[in-house]
């Protein structure tokens, strides 16, 4: 076959590839929507609640975050608030004790296993019918514990997911960006249609009965979401349960955050791979698919269309034409990623955002394969 017919074919399939991870699969969320509706039934439920709070090194964070949780507005008798110290090093496991009397408990892992086995240990103390899991450097609304269980109130309903909102450096919320945006529309499309594909990690919630398998290396957001899968029920997004915290103050490790929890991310895939079998999980076999491995392939999508489009230039004005939109939008993309110095206007930003989160799905591949698991942790300072 000729080179450049070989080419052209590897062009478009790349092409096609990429538009189909991000708007193909969207699309067809709708398609389905408009003759396949399951919406969630939600009511005034009040189960018992136990609120995991996990912790690691947290000594400037944490006692804002008690004061925090202890604004809830959820009756006291049903609520169990436990923090999970994952052998914190400083003053984290005393200004925890500091509130016993609020009805706080500390449950504390004598060596460093990771926030999966500290918040195993915490899972194992508590008997609540619903598990709310939280993490330190996220703020709630009195709100919203009640909020986020009343989901449960729909039987097919395993787990719930919250939204999360970025607080700036002078306490006022941000506003949605374009890819907060997508997000979202893709988590309601998913609920509209059938199950999410994954929580928001940040702030969550479980039945007690999808969380009995708990895996102390897999990361839990993402693992219990497949639990409830396996068990027959489904995670839901609830659009007024809202997560806030503040935007990463260096955004190098922005990067690194994205990294580690892509590495996570695709340990849970790699040991759940019989969920992609269309035959026992129907619907969500392509949703796994599409949503996650079909993301996490872009970049080497993006690369095989990079490639040939460099030795298709000499054929035609065309290619000549795609090749110069290419090197532009990476140009652009790695400047402003450089420099933060560009104009901060969507058309420029989106490029640079596109560009780094398909950089660190790459760098997330290249560690994966190399062995790196990612255990253990060391929670963003924001």
């Amino acid at each position: 076959m000729d080179i450049f017919v070989c080419m052209q074919t590897a062009f478009w399939i790349s092409v096609g590839f990429v538009c189909y991870a991000y708007l193909g699969y969207p699309l067809l969320l709708m398609l389905i929507g408009v003759v396949r509706n399951r919406p969630v039934e939600r009511g005034s439920y009040r189960p018992t609640v136990s609120f995991i709070i996990t912790a690691y090194n947290e000594e400037k964070r944490i006692r804002e975050k008690l004061l925090n949780t202890l604004q809830q507005d959820y009756p006291r008798e049903s609520l169990d608030v436990v923090v999970a110290s994952d052998c914190s090093t400083d003053e984290t496991d005393d200004l925890v004790r500091s509130f016993s009397s609020s009805g706080i408990r500390l449950v504390r892992s004598e060596t460093k296993g990771g926030k999966e086995a500290a918040q195993k240990l915490a899972v194992d103390s508590t008997s609540g019918e619903i598990l709310v899991f939280s993490d330190t450097a996220t703020m709630l609304e009195p709100t919203a514990i009640a909020t986020i269980v009343r989901n449960f109130s729909d039987p097919t309903v395993g787990c719930v997911s919250s939204v999360d909102r970025f607080i700036d450096t002078d306490g006022t919320v941000s506003g949605e960006g374009a890819y907060v945006r997508y997000e979202m529309l893709l988590r309601h499309l998913e609920t509209r249609v059938n199950t999410l594909v994954g929580l928001s990690g940040s702030f969550f919630a479980a039945r007690r009965s999808v969380c009995q398998a708990w895996a102390p290396d897999l990361q839990s957001d993402f693992n219990t979401l497949l639990n409830s899968v396996r068990s027959g029920l489904r995670g839901v997004a609830d659009p007024e349960s809202v997560g806030f915290y503040k935007n990463l103050s260096d955004q190098k490790k922005e990067y690194e955050r994205k990294v580690r929890t892509i590495v996570r991310g695709i340990s849970v895939f790699m040991r759940s791979l019989s969920l992609l079998n269309p035959f026992r999980y129907h619907l969500f076999a392509w949703q796994l698919f599409s949503h996650k491995l079909c993301r996490w392939l872009v970049p080497f999508a993006m690369i095989a269309a990079l490639v040939a489009n460099a030795v298709l230039a000499s054929s035609s004005l065309f290619f000549q034409g795609t090749l110069v939109a290419q090197v532009a939008f990476y140009a652009v993309a790695l400047t402003y990623i450089a420099t933060q110095r560009l104009p901060s206007f969507g058309m420029l930003r989106i490029p640079s955002f596109f560009v780094m989160v398909n950089l660190s799905i790459l760098d997330a591949w290249i560690r994966y394969f190399r062995g790196e698991r990612i255990v253990s942790w060391s929670p963003s300072k924001r």
